[in-house]
């Protein structure tokens, strides 16, 4: 959830201590803070609030080689200039930034307590720091591990030691971290945003590893102090894909690159010679695949219910039985693993954490599991032997857009791939083939129309209760539209099934309570029209989004949205633009933060 961001070398390391902290502040906002060698002691500076607000706070000149910096989203304690992170022990010797949450941490405290050790702060985080500094021992790592030996939980930790000027201590633990390879420097973070302005070789530390870094380069142990040789790995993200360029935000420059990230998501996976699909890298053969007599899909939040539209496009062509879980509903209630049962992971950062467990209880079961992420070199691509990158690009927004779109376009090819194998005619997938290539354009025609979905969301952000309904694949979409109204905008959203109206939220439709009702062009269009006369008849405004044959024409309604027909299973992705741009605008009206929402972090690695 939080930022962590190293640096040991020639250059003068608050620079780049400062512009990492910018790249990582979508993933953790509450707080901030620096700790650098200077002089021999450490100088730390840290405050609450956001990065921009603390770097005005930093002296003009810092002259240090050696330093590590903190974004932080709160778990132990609140947000305040005592809890930001880094965390020093009493002697101001050792200084720590961590991700994570340790679970011993209340018995650790007790014993430090009654050794008489001044613990200032509420987090499980400065614990770390006074427990090291206690290790005696010639080499800061060998500190550090004695101490990692002896928690519980989750971590991803960055150590500086004013003992050990030269050199930057890291280990991981179910939270991201990244080393970065440079011509004598060396960095350490839990993103690769905060490296590639610097170096496009990284280093991917696996849980229960320890790293050493120093301007000469790196080294790699166990938590028992065996070597371990690890190679750096190239990264392809380009410097400029952290920028907003002329946009106001970096969710509506997401929104607006969807059109690109479903070209690329496509590149290269058409098979129009069969009609089918190319994915390669699901590194599973046709037999196996055959072998298959079900599918369970994996995930949280808008990757659960991209898994739930997911399911039922495998359905559909496949006719496999499918079905999706959140993540952290599946790891606690001791699954069942089936041996003829294949497990999709779906996370767009690849770091979710339950997500993560739960692929460790699926193949410690001997499962098959294989993930659909965007983040290339992730935990989740790297603990699955095969899978399906989304090559979104980097989203920055903490709120998922573009890769949600992507994600539906990954299941959608593996629908066809999958359908192709068993009984999909050759026709029906040359036509789903089409209507693939066309989905950008027909994307690129509904953006032009931002204007208009501003002024609709200007009239419905006063409101602060909405529904959202949908049948079959509208139902999921609904899901997905009211997680993004109340994630930016705070605006309290639920979503429902169409036909669950009348049997119970109904009682909630008032003149105050605006309905958002997704009417694709299907076989559902009369049930969903019934829908809208029950809430209109309770005086309920209604916003529809339609499609072209199937418009409410005016008469039910009081705004409706119509978009283009495509093929029946890409309606979603279609209707889901003005859902994006609905809750866009609508957190503009209510003056929130868009990019940084409260409460929300971008990548999920706590519980």
């Amino acid at each position: 959830m939080c930022g962590i961001v190293g640096y040991v070398g020639r250059r003068e390391a608050m620079p780049v201590l400062t512009e990492g902290l910018r790249r990582l502040e979508y993933r953790g906002y509450d707080s901030a803070g620096i700790a650098v060698h200077r002089a021999g002691k450490l100088a730390v500076y840290k405050a609450c609030g956001k990065v921009r607000e603390v770097i005005g706070t930093l002296p003009k000149r810092i002259r240090s080689q050696t330093g590590i910096g903190h974004t932080r989203w709160a778990t132990h304690g609140v947000p305040n200039d005592i809890n930001a992170h880094p965390h020093c022990d009493n002697s101001q010797r050792i200084a720590v930034v961590h991700n994570g949450i340790i679970e011993n941490a209340s018995t650790l405290r007790e014993q430090l307590l009654t050794q008489g050790v001044e613990i200032v702060s509420d987090t499980d985080s400065e614990l770390l720091a006074h427990l090291i500094a206690r290790v005696d021992a010639e080499r800061l790592d060998d500190a550090v591990r004695t101490v990692l030996r002896s928690i519980t939980g989750t971590y991803g930790i960055a150590v500086i030691d004013t003992a050990h000027p030269d050199e930057i201590v890291a280990a991981r633990n179910g939270s991201p971290v990244i080393l970065g390879i440079g011509d004598g420097e060396s960095f350490v973070a839990s993103d690769s945003a905060a490296l590639v302005r610097y170096t496009q070789k990284v280093v991917y530390l696996e849980d229960g590893e320890v790293a050493r870094l120093t301007a000469s380069g790196y080294e790699v142990s166990t938590l028992d102090a065996a070597p371990i040789a690890r190679a750096p790995a190239a990264i392809e993200v380009s410097d400029g894909s952290y920028d907003k360029a002329e946009h106001a935000h970096f969710m509506v420059k997401e929104i607006h690159e969807q059109p690109e990230c479903i070209r690329r998501t496509l590149r290269g996976r058409l098979d129009k010679r069969f009609h089918s699909a190319r994915l390669d890298g699901l590194n599973i053969s046709a037999k196996e695949l055959l072998s298959f007599k079900r599918i369970k899909v994996i995930g949280c939040g808008s990757a659960y219910i991209a898994g739930l539209l997911g399911a039922k496009l495998i359905e559909r062509l496949a006719r496999l039985p499918v079905d999706a879980e959140v993540a952290a509903e599946f790891r606690y209630r001791n699954p069942i693993i089936e041996h003829d049962t294949l497990y999709l992971a779906v996370s767009q950062s690849g770091e979710t954490l339950d997500t993560l467990i739960a692929i460790d209880e699926i193949q410690r079961k001997g499962g098959t599991v294989r993930g659909i992420v965007n983040v290339v070199g992730s935990t989740i691509a790297r603990k699955c032997a095969g899978g399906i990158y989304l090559h979104a690009g980097p989203e920055i927004a903490v709120v998922s857009t573009k890769t949600f779109v992507s994600t539906l376009i990954a299941f959608t090819l593996l629908a066809l791939f999958l359908g192709r194998m068993r009984d999909l005619s050759p026709g029906e997938g040359r036509r789903l083939i089409e209507a693939l290539e066309s989905l950008p354009d027909l994307v690129d025609d509904l953006l032009i129309h931002e204007a208009d979905y501003r002024r609709l969301a200007a009239k419905y952000a006063h409101y602060d209760h909405a529904y959202f309904i949908g049948r079959n694949y509208g139902y999921a979409l609904a899901m997905e539209g009211a997680l993004k109204l109340k994630e930016v905008s705070y605006i309290h959203a639920e979503a429902y099934p169409a036909s669950e109206l009348k049997h119970g939220p109904i009682a909630l439709i008032t003149e105050s309570t605006p309905t958002v009702v997704l009417v694709p062009d299907d076989d559902l269009v009369e049930r969903n029209l019934a829908s809208i006369a029950e809430i209109k008849a309770r005086q309920g405004p209604v916003l529809a989004i339609t499609q072209s044959r199937a418009q409410c024409n005016g008469t039910m309604v009081d705004d409706e949205v119509a978009v283009p027909v495509t093929h029946e299973l890409l309606s979603p992705i279609a209707m889901l633009i003005p859902l994006q741009f609905l809750a866009y605008f609508a957190a503009l009206e209510r003056n929130c933060d868009v990019d940084q929402p409260r409460n929300l972090a971008k990548s999920v690695t706590v519980e």
